[in-house]
C-alpha cells in the first residue's frame, strides 16, 4: 500500500510490493478493512488505508495514503493502489491493476491488464523519458507474473493453520508497470499482534529479500541497497474466513533509520458462502 513517502529509497513503492503469493486454491471468502501508519526512526511519516474483498467468483483490493506529521511539512505525496479479477477454484486471478502517485513535483499512473498471469497490456501516464541505462522489459519478463497489489495476499496452502511457518517458505515474481523483480520469503519467528482496534492475535514473520530482473538502472543506490539487505521483515495475520494473509507490520532498515509500516486498525470478517438461487 504505497503511502506516497518521497524518500530517496523510494521507501512507498517498496513496502507497497512486499508481500507474496503462493498459488494455491482456497474455498473461501472474507473481507478486510484496515488502517495503517508509517513510521521512520519512531517518527510518523504517513498514513493509509486497504481493504480486501473476497467473493465467491471475483475479488477486489485497493489501498490509498499519504504523508503525514513532519514529513508532510518537507515533502506532501499521496498515492493509491487497486487490483480486481476473478476467483477460479479459490486461487485468485488478477485481470486488471492500477496506482497512481502524487508529488509536488510530477503526478503518474500505472496501468496494466493481465489474463492468467501474463501482462497484456501496460503503460505509464504521462510517459517516462527513455533512459538507455535503464535494463528492457521484455515480453518474456511479462509471463508468469503477479501485480503488486494481488502479490500483498500471501495465500497458503493445506487444511492446517494458515499462521505458521509453512507460510514464509515461498516466493513469487512481480511486475509493477515499470520493474520486474522476485522476492523471496524465509521464516523468521511467531509472535502476537495487536491492532488499536481490530485484530489480536498470532502472526508469522518472515524475511523478505528483493531481487531486480528487469527495467530498472543497475547503478541506482536504492536498488544496490534493496538487493543487500538482509534484515527486510513482515508480520502476516490472516483474512477471516481465508487462507490469506496479509501484511500486519512491515520493517525496512534504511540509512535514515527504521522504516515501519504497522495496523492501527485490522477488522477482518469471514462472509458466508454465496447460495445458489433455486426455483
Amino acid at each position: 500500500m504505497s503511502l506516497g513517502l518521497s524518500l530517496d529509497l523510494s521507501l512507498g513503492l517498496f513496502l507497497c510490493t512486499l508481500a507474496m503469493t503462493v498459488p494455491h486454491a482456497a474455498q473461501a471468502q472474507g473481507r478486510l478493512d484496515a488502517q495503517y501508519e508509517a513510521t521512520l526512526s519512531g517518527i510518523p511519516v504517513g498514513k493509509g488505508a486497504w481493504t480486501v474483498d473476497i467473493g465467491d467468483d471475483q475479488f477486489s483490493a485497493g489501498a490509498t495514503g499519504g504523508t503525514s506529521g513532519l514529513m508532510k511539512t518537507f515533502s506532501s505525496g499521496s498515492g493509491s493502489g487497486a487490483s480486481q479479477g476473478r476467483v477460479v477454484n479459490g486461487a485468485l486471478i488478477a485481470t486488471g491493476y492500477t496506482a497512481s502517485t502524487t508529488t509536488s513535483k510530477k503526478s503518474e499512473t500505472i496501468h496494466m491488464t493481465l489474463d492468467k498471469g501474463t501482462v497484456k497490456e501496460f503503460g505509464i501516464d504521462p510517459v517516462p523519458p527513455v533512459d538507455a541505462d535503464r535494463i528492457p522489459i521484455t515480453e518474456a519478463h511479462r509471463r508468469g507474473v503477479f501485480d503488486p497489489m494481488t502479490a500483498s495476499l500471501l495465500r497458503v496452502p493445506g487444511n492446517g493453520d494458515p499462521v505458521a511457518p509453512e507460510a514464509c517458505r515461498t516466493g513469487a515474481a512481480v511486475f509493477d508497470g515499470r520493474m520486474r523483480y522476485d522476492l523471496k520469503l524465509d521464516f523468521k519467528r511467531m509472535v502476537t499482534v495487536k491492532a488499536e482496534k481490530g485484530y489480536y492475535g498470532p502472526a508469522v514473520v518472515c524475511a523478505v529479500y528483493f531481487s531486480p530482473v528487469a527495467g530498472y538502472i543497475p547503478d541506482r543506490p536504492v536498488i544496490k541497497y534493496l538487493a543487500a539487505q538482509r534484515d527486510i521483515e513482515i508480520s502476516f495475520v490472516p483474512v477471516a474466513g481465508t487462507r490469506i494473509l496479509v501484511p500486519f507490520r512491515m520493517r525496512v532498515p534504511t540509512p535514515l533509520g527504521m522504516a515501519m509500516l504497522e495496523a492501527t486498525q485490522f477488522i477482518t470478517q469471514a462472509a458466508p458462502p454465496r447460495v445458489a438461487k433455486t426455483q
